[in-house]
């Protein structure tokens, strides 16, 4: 048999959301994890986060290295895999997901990562570390697909922990909504609708909104090194380090 990717685009409707809440509910959903509907419970929220679906399938197939979240590709039948992914997808407004899921039984094979050098490999544990809960890096970033990226990636790397605390932030800016001022990173904003992860909680919230109710004003007194005071510097170098080494072709 030809090693051709399977592509199937399953609806909201039938079985795919049906079979996928029953999947959800028995293998993610369990009181430790995730909440049912993806709220938030012992593991981060998922409704509602703005996950596009390469990062959806990718997590459910592989995990995250460095936290709780196992692979399921080796645990879910394909169909329960399609089905669950299709269903986290819908909790992230994705209305028809197209799915992809490499050869092999049941999900794809996971791609072969970089070989670290000791102090990248302790730099990747702590940029995805799960005991910090929302205080880890993968919070906000994503790294070789793995992670959250409410951010854009950083085009250049920080020569030291000083400079990556004092990381300039010129696309944070500051949205006034209903009276209230916020910093907010913009995803998209057109004439039906504005698209924003609000940054004054950790995890940051992603926020629709009509786009006359609300101002965006350059520049924001947000700052990097409020949502990295769980690392020390001797750890932020080590992420650094980290961070070089992954972004090697």
């Amino acid at each position: 048999m030809k090693r051709a990717l399977l592509i199937l685009l399953l609806p909201v409707f039938g079985y795919a959301q049906n079979a996928g809440e029953k999947v959800f509910a028995q293998s993610c959903a369990t009181g430790y994890c995730h909440g049912a509907r993806g709220t938030p419970a012992g593991a981060p929220r998922l409704a509602g986060r703005g996950f596009d679906q390469t990062y959806i399938t990718n997590t459910v197939l592989r995990g995250l290295p460095g936290t709780a979240m196992p692979a399921f590709g080796g645990q879910l039948s394909r169909a329960d895999l399609i089905a669950v992914i299709t269903y986290v997808a819908n909790l992230n407004g994705i209305a028809n997901p197209v799915i992809s899921l490499g050869p092999g039984s049941p999900g794809a094979s996971s791609p072969a990562e970089p070989s670290l050098s000791t102090d990248a490999e302790r730099g990747r544990a702590l940029f995805f570390d799960a005991l910090r809960g929302f205080a880890r890096c993968s919070t906000c970033h994503e790294v070789n697909g793995v992670g959250i990226p409410v951010a854009t990636p950083i085009s250049q790397i920080p020569a030291n922990p000083g400079a990556l605390r004092a990381l300039a932030t010129r696309e944070v800016h500051t949205a006034t909504l209903d009276g209230e001022s916020m910093p907010a990173l913009i995803v998209s904003q057109t004439k039906m609708q504005a698209l924003f992860y609000d940054l004054t909680s950790v995890p940051p919230v992603l926020r629709s909104v009509d786009p006359g109710a609300f101002k965006i004003a350059d520049g924001s007194s947000w700052r990097h090194d409020s949502v990295i005071g769980s690392y020390n510097d001797a750890e932020l170098a080590s992420i650094l380090v980290f961070l070089r080494e992954a972004a090697k072709p």
